[in-house]
Formats: C-alpha cells, structure tokens, sequence
C-alpha cells in the first residue's frame, strides 16, 4: 500500500474512528456525573452548578461527536470546556500533568481541537448531510 492510498483511502475513516472512540469514552463522564453510570462515589451536582454544566456538555457533546452531528461547533466548545477545565481543577495542583491528573483533560482539549479543523471525517452525518445538499 502506497502513501497516496493511506492519505486518500483511510485517513477520513481513521479520523472517523478517532472522533467516534474519543466521543463515547468522554461521554462517559457525563453519564457518569447525571446519570450515575458508571457508579461513581461522588454524588451527583447540583442542578446549574459548574459540575452540573460540564456534565451537561459531556453527556450531549459526547453523543453529537459520535454520531459526527455538528462536529466542528461542538468540538470547539468541548476543546474550550477542557481547557478550562485543566486550568481550573488540575494546573492549580502541579506543573506536571502526569502529577495533577490533567493529562485526560490535554488530550480531549487537543483532539477536539483537531476536530475543529479535520471536520468528523467519512463517517459522520455531517458528511451525509453534506453530500445530500450537493
């Protein structure tokens, strides 16, 4: 296999698979904080607290990244809430990410970022939207 086909062939599904197993796994956290799925020992946030608003945005930008559903609007605002995030709850703690428990928070920030630009790739329903108004 050739570099042509890699770039042509499977970077758009790789992409694809990148955004979809990013999106699910971060969409745990909001389950997790509104639903209690997976069990967690923490009790669920208030209602309009800062921890209820994150989940808020986990579990419905979780869900719309996989189904690739306004995948470069909802990325941005995702990169943004996790950039906050480690700058409020984890930077505080150490320098070190690897200490402060921030290296989840860097990496979600810089794959939405990523998103921003890529779009959601082959699989996505942007893509099927898209290709319907053509």
């Amino acid at each position: 296999m050739n570099a042509v086909n890699l770039k042509t062939v499977w970077a758009p599904r790789l992409l694809s698979i990148l955004r979809i197993v990013a999106a699910l796994i971060f969409m745990a956290h909001g389950t997790q904080k509104l639903l209690g799925f997976p069990a967690s020992p923490n009790p669920a946030p208030a209602m309009m607290s800062l921890p209820w608003i994150a989940g808020i945005l986990e579990l419905v930008g979780g869900a719309l990244l996989t189904l690739g559903l306004f995948t470069r609007p909802v990325a941005f605002i995702l990169s943004g809430q996790m950039a906050v995030a480690y700058w409020m709850a984890h930077a505080p703690r150490s320098f070190f990410p690897v200490l402060n428990g921030g290296d989840a928070a860097i990496l979600y920030c810089f794959i939405f970022l990523y998103l921003v630009a890529a779009g959601g790739g082959l699989w996505s329903l942007d893509t099927l939207r898209r290709q319907k108004t053509a």
